[in-house]
């Protein structure tokens, strides 16, 4: 599609972007009416909301607007499925200036719709106004099913730390990328569109997790969520956590020791929860540590130890890589 936002108008532009969608049988009124319908036979709903600003979460150079679209959709739907709930919507508010070409927010919506549809929901509507910077605007929704939230607060003194879903592949990629590399594109790929677990999180509830989050601020940071919400110390054991020979490879390259990214990093969207020490875990989740009794210890230790290095992401700083 040729043309600006601006020659197509608001209301053109919406019918453009709500032509794309598909919907799911949990959508009883989608799109075009004043507000969408879905369905919650839990009748408890799970909702979560970000924004994503160009040149702060995203940069057009480094990104399509289809990547931007995946990512915006994984980082809401995985805080649906970290609270052990089934993402079943999304709405969107954006943000556009009248001379964008129209292809960008047609491509996002397409990101946005297929990244829905590998969690099992849809975007059911949203808002669309005009600026000077473009501003992603999600809220995400979901369903429990029946089961209790898991959340961070529940981990108990004993309790094993298991997480399912990649460690430091975004952060790596973002190292890349400011360099002024597109390779290894695999970890480049996992910066611009993260593959968040999210079935892991429903199944997680199911195995009797005792706290859980995704992996978006970094381990050590969000671990610090639930160390703080459970009121307890948890302990990091970094032999216990794989690191690709390809992360290895590049750390070389840009002076940055892999495990930095892997405790740091965030933005993979991964799921990190606590279970009792007598549950079976499956194998795709990787026990890296446990919960202890708090003590004069910083809240979450690496083998032992208080990490003194920086790094997590701060939306009023500066990112660490």
């Amino acid at each position: 599609m040729k043309g600006t936002v601006g020659e197509l108008g608001e209301f053109g532009l919406i019918r453009e972007l709500t032509s794309r969608l598909t919907t799911t049988p949990a959508v009883r009124v989608g799109p075009g009416d004043d507000a969408a319908v879905v369905a919650a036979p839990d009748r408890r709903v799970v909702a979560s909301t970000d924004i994503l600003v160009e040149g702060r979460h995203f940069r057009r150079d480094w990104s399509t607007a289809y990547d931007v679209g995946r990512k915006a959709a994984a980082q809401n739907l995985a805080d649906i499925a970290a609270m052990g709930a089934v993402p079943t919507a999304l709405l969107l508010g954006l943000v556009v200036p009248a001379e964008l070409p129209v292809t960008w927010p047609t491509e996002l919506m397409d990101g946005l719709r297929d990244e829905c549809q590998v969690a099992g929901a849809s975007v059911v509507g949203g808002d669309v106004v005009r600026g000077d910077t473009i501003m992603v605007s999600i809220t995400a929704l979901g369903d429990l099913r029946n089961h209790e939230p898991v959340t961070r607060a529940g981990a108990q003194p004993g309790d094993l730390v298991a997480v399912t879903g990649w460690l430091g592949w975004s952060a790596a990629g973002y190292a890349v990328l400011s360099r002024g590399f597109r390779s290894p594109r695999a970890f480049v790929e996992a910066h611009r569109r993260p593959e968040p677990p999210y079935h892991a999180g429903p199944a997680a509830a199911g195995l009797g997790a005792t706290a859980m989050c995704d992996v978006s601020d970094g381990l050590i940071a969000d671990l610090g969520h639930i160390a703080e919400a459970s009121k307890v110390r948890i302990d990091i054991r970094s032999g216990a956590i794989d690191i690709p020979s390809q992360m290895n490879d590049i750390g070389q390259a840009v002076g940055v020791d892999p495990l930095q990214w892997v405790l740091t990093g965030g933005e993979d969207h991964a799921i990190v929860a606590t279970f009792p020490p007598d549950v079976k875990l499956p194998a795709r989740w990787k026990v890296i540590g446990e919960v202890l009794n708090p003590s004069a210890l910083p809240q979450v230790t690496v083998d032992g130890a208080p990490w003194t290095r920086k790094g997590g992401w701060d939306h009023f700083g500066d990112i660490e890589s």
